[in-house]
């Protein structure tokens, strides 16, 4: 099968000793044709682009993470500006909010560089990959506001009212690894009412490896467990959801160009 990881971090440490392998040997061997390396701050954003440019089928989002947005002001979101209308850039991301961590920056601060970075995206014209992690209500209230920018819900955890109000507006959900694991209750009400064009799948590799690679480094080679796990939710063949979920990512990142 031929497949699209619309989000993964290949700029992450963990692959410091066999990137160049993974990269330019063993993703396209195993199918993979396509895949978003995203940015958590400016260097890493900065990174992704540079292996954007490295590789055909690799693309970059460029974005500031809420986990990583302290400190960040004018400098920093000039830097992402630049970084965005670079030809393989494909979105503005990691962005959104993380209220899991006590020692995040404050919600407030995390608002504002949200905000921030929303309007950015509307002003270069691309879609943003949104991070919300215990946040739910206050990542709707704030996309909300900026009705001419949308994207995807990264791994996707919010409520099937939430999905459905967020597909009505016209954004994608990303599922990933978390969705084989035993506990995944409320991914099958997700994935239940979620069109099939609206679906894209993911890994956030090196993290949310999927069973029964769980517990190790993850990356694109492990789509075909969400894949097929979302086959059997949607009633299709694995074959079929890999083909319509590529086509649902060169949807959402028209800049990709397989």
């Amino acid at each position: 099968m031929t497949l699209f990881d619309t989000h993964a971090h290949y700029t992450d440490n963990a692959f410091n000793r066999d990137r160049t392998e993974l990269l330019g040997q063993l993703l396209p061997a195993a199918g993979v044709a396509a895949a978003v390396t995203a940015g958590v701050d400016v260097e890493s954003s900065r990174a992704s682009v540079a292996l954007a440019e490295a590789y055909d089928y690799i693309y970059a989002a460029a974005g500031i993470h809420p986990e990583d947005c302290a400190g960040a002001g004018e400098r920093e979101l000039e830097e992402i500006r630049v970084l965005c209308r670079r030809p393989k850039t494909a979105a503005l991301g990691e962005i959104g909010l993380d209220y899991y961590w006590a020692e995040n920056p404050p919600k407030e601060f995390q608002q504002e560089i949200f905000r921030r970075q929303l309007a950015l995206a509307r002003e270069v014209g691309l879609p943003v990959i949104v991070h919300d992690r215990e946040a739910h209500g206050d990542s709707l209230a704030i996309v909300k506001e900026y009705p001419e920018v949308t994207g995807v819900f990264h791994c996707f955890s919010g409520s099937p009212e939430m999905a459905e109000e967020l597909l009505r507006r016209g954004w994608y959900l990303g599922f990933d690894g978390p969705i084989t694991y035993k506990n995944a209750r409320r991914a099958p009400e997700v994935a239940a009412i979620t069109p099939l064009d609206r679906i894209v799948i993911e890994t956030d590799a090196p993290y949310l490896s999927p069973v029964p690679n769980r517990g190790r480094r993850n990356d694109s080679r492990n789509l075909p467990y969400i894949v097929e796990k979302l086959a059997e939710w949607k009633g299709v063949t694995p074959e079929e959801m890999a083909k319509i979920t590529f086509e649902n990512g060169l949807r959402l990142f028209p800049k990709v160009r397989i």
